[in-house]
């Protein structure tokens, strides 16, 4: 099963330690899941992870990086996704439906309309942990 993560699940993950590290542990944990994701998306939570305003250990950062280059699977994108009220977001609805993924996990409000995209359910990491982890 694809799943596409946004960054600030990863944040969140990284940060404080409960339940969006526990669905990302769950998905790096679970071999019929696959965490799908850009060389920019990569580059993005490699990013964000390393802001002084952040202020992650150097330790926790590579942590992160390693689990990045050891299970998201990389993917080429060729479309383009319109989402006007954050651009910069639409990168992850695009890998999420030129992949097939079947989730795009993610704690933005930006996507409270978009439920369901081709295939892909925008779902937020509470829902993902109650209809999938809790059920698995």
């Amino acid at each position: 099963m694809r799943v596409v993560i946004d960054t600030n699940v990863v944040v969140s993950a990284a940060l404080k330690d409960r339940v969006p590290e526990e669905v990302i542990l769950f998905i790096v944990g679970h071999p019929e899941f696959d965490w799908i994701g850009t060389t920019e998306i990569v580059n993005e939570y490699n990013s964000v992870l390393s802001r002084k305003k952040i202020g992650l250990p150097q330790e926790t950062i590579q942590k992160w990086a390693d689990t990045f280059e050891r299970r998201i699977i990389p993917v080429e994108v060729n479309k383009k996704i319109d989402f006007p009220r954050d651009q910069k977001d639409a990168k992850f609805l695009a890998c999420a439906i030129s992949s097939n993924a079947k989730y795009l996990i993610t704690g933005d409000k930006d996507f409270a309309d978009a439920y369901k995209v081709g295939v892909t359910t925008v779902i937020s990491v509470a829902e993902f942990q109650r209809l999938v982890i809790e059920n698995w």
